[in-house]
């Protein structure tokens, strides 16, 4: 959608009358209903002058066109400013600019694209803004029917006017290259710089018909992305669907299918346990309802599994793209009605009310997915709940669903693909872990390697022999230890330390865990592990849990201060204690099940309680 657009002289002759930001703000008020904050409008008053500056030129044509604040179609996002035309062989081009009133920023190492900066009245970690720039070009390329017809050529750029540069500046360092390369970043006293990179893209006026062609194009995925996403499940026999799986799938994609052609809004709830094949169902649906031209995004609360795809399709797919398929739980706060064929919710149960990094943003993640598609699919497992903020569960699924006029579709996975295809582990871990009563008293029978260590060097060992092969296999460890922020890429800090035994939590330092090379090194906890498969995993069950009088006690007492899965337990437990043990209680027997399952072939475990130890090593024998 447009909210401004003109062309140059029209622009031109805004800033001059000092009107440009009002009229903006009445657009936004008029075409979107909504009122535009303070800070907002001045930082509009400020880019656009410098814009003016920049646009000032005679040799930019004064027939090209101007948009400013370009709503994406069918998303949330928005382009700060836009000029088009046509190059010097009459291509049909736009130049996109993502402006930024920012004084200074301080480069990250360890993570792709990310830069810490002074915005929002605080210092954040926010993305690149040559990154920005060129990932809303890509958003555009993969998914704007017309641009792809019609060959339009999109170049970005990013416009930091405050923004005094030096040498050897932070936003030019090593890790930020392939940005710069293909999204430039002009700073202060560059206005000659960015005149040029537009004259060499606008050579000739359009009297706005490319900004027409982009703003007018039907949302399809590209060509190259649908082959893209293909290839990363060719020849891939993780990503292989098995009996109720492949039953699933396809009722899924003739719910999604019907969707499209009724405009009817539908959502399915597909439960099923570890290793039941959730994930697996997820990345085929993205990849097959892309190839039939739908706009479908994965979704996901933890970072972990996206980290790992985008490792997977790394070298594949451009990082933008792979940004624009993949997406956190809470990029829905503002997006409009039906903005996706099919929004696929992977780890339903991790969903929050609030999104945003303090928690103050939007009113609640379901509802927000669910009205943002026209198809979702939540899958989900409740017994996988391990935070205070997880509030994903069927009653609320279906709640939000009929507040939204969907129609519910539930679905169920109960055959075990983990653990060896073992069920009778999973039952037996319920019972030994007091979650259920199972008549899975024993481990007779169950083909999967399980052994109780009486020491965690010896967990260590079993592991780091076990990974030489194939790279799968992972040290899990209950959040009982403190994780030391400022050593996060020092692999000589060991944070866990029990008697002898020193190890790392996993190091902040861009790889994902569960695929780095390094990762057998260190250790990993329930936010790295949650959503993703190993062979083997060693588990260290720490004071948080242990055995006594014939129970199993969880105590929230011995978490880690650093872990903010049990945030805000102590303010409930002074109000309300029982209700806090239960919670607290669930969170932590769920988040053991959780470590304990993630290996498909065999887990090691080390107890830090000895009667724990004694006891799980009875549970074994019997």
């Amino acid at each position: 959608m447009l909210v401004y657009s003109g062309i140059k002289t029209d622009f031109l002759h805004s800033v001059e009358e000092d009107t440009i930001a009002e009229e903006i703000k009445q657009t936004i008020l008029e075409k979107m209903g909504r009122k535009t904050p303070h800070n907002e409008f001045v930082s509009w008053e400020n880019s656009l002058k410098n814009m003016y500056i920049v646009m000032n030129d005679p040799q930019i044509p004064d027939d090209s066109g101007v948009a400013i604040e370009y709503n994406i179609p069918q998303t949330s996002k928005r382009v700060d400013f836009i000029v088009t035309g046509y190059n010097g062989t009459g291509v049909p081009s736009a130049v996109i600019i993502e402006l930024k009133q920012w004084e200074k920023l301080k480069a990250i190492s360890g993570v792709d694209a990310l830069v810490e900066t002074y915005t929002g009245n605080a210092m954040r970690q926010v993305v690149h803004p040559s990154y920005q720039a060129w990932s809303y070009a890509q958003l555009i390329k993969d998914y704007n029917s017309t641009v792809q017809d019609m060959s339009v050529k999109i170049d970005p750029c990013a416009y930091l006017h405050n923004y005094l540069r030096v040498d050897n500046d932070p936003i030019d360092s090593e890790w930020y290259d392939d940005y710069l390369k293909d999204a430039p970043a002009f700073t202060k006293g560059q206005n000659k710089q960015l005149r040029e990179y537009i004259k060499k893209h606008i050579v000739k006026g359009d009297n706005k018909k490319v900004l027409y062609y982009v703003d007018q194009g039907k949302i399809r995925p590209s060509k190259s992305l649908q082959n893209s996403i293909a290839k990363m499940l060719q020849g891939n026999t993780e990503f292989i669907m098995i009996d109720e799986q492949k039953v699933v799938y396809e009722e899924i994609i003739r719910l999604s299918e019907l969707c499209q052609k009724d405009g009817l809004k539908r959502t399915v709830i597909c439960k099923g346990g570890p290793g039941t094949g959730k994930t697996v169902i997820a990345v085929n649906l993205l990849a097959e309802l892309t190839q039939r031209n739908q706009l479908v995004q994965y979704v996901s609360k933890n970072s972990a599994p996206r980290q790992v795809y985008l490792r997977k399709l790394k070298g594949i797919m451009k990082k933008s793209s792979i940004d624009n398929m993949f997406k956190g739980s809470g990029n829905y706060t503002e997006a409009p009605n039906n903005m996706a064929g099919t929004l696929i919710v992977d780890e339903a149960h991790r969903l929050n009310a609030k999104s945003g990094m303090f928690h103050n943003l939007g009113e609640n993640q379901i509802k927000e997915i669910i009205h943002a598609s026209l198809c979702s699919v939540f899958f989900i497992d409740e017994e996988q709940r391990v935070t205070m903020d997880d509030i994903g569960s069927v009653d609320q699924i279906k709640r939000w669903a009929r507040e939204e006029d969907s129609e519910v579709y539930e679905m169920e996975l109960v055959s075990q693909f983990r653990c060896n295809g073992s069920n009778g582990y999973l039952a037996w871990l319920d019972d030994v872990l007091q979650i259920r009563e199972t008549a899975n008293t024993d481990l007779d029978d169950i083909d999967f390697d399980i052994r109780i260590c009486d020491t965690p060097s010896e967990v260590r060992n079993l592991i780091v022999e076990r990974n030489r092969t194939t790279n799968r296999a992972r040290m899990l460890a209950g959040y009982c230890w403190n994780w030391d922020k400022s050593q996060a890429n020092n692999t000589n800090h060991h944070d866990i330390k029990i008697g002898d035994f020193e190890m790392s939590w996993n190091l902040n330092n861009g790889e994902p865990f569960a695929v780095a090379e390094t990762s057998v090194n260190e250790i990993g906890c329930i936010h790295t592990s949650q959503g993703l498969e190993f062979d083997y995993v060693g588990v260290i069950i720490g004071e948080d849990i242990r055995y006594e009088d014939g129970e199993v006690i969880t105590d929230f007492t011995k978490r880690a201060k650093t872990d903010n899965s049990l945030k805000g337990i102590k303010s409930m437990y002074k109000m309300n204690p029982e209700e806090a043990q239960k919670r607290a209680d669930e969170i932590i027997r769920n988040t053991y099940r959780t470590l304990l399952t993630r290996g498909m072939k065999g887990c090691y475990i080390y107890c830090v309680d000895p009667e724990l130890e004694k006891y799980f090593k009875d549970r074994i024998k019997k």
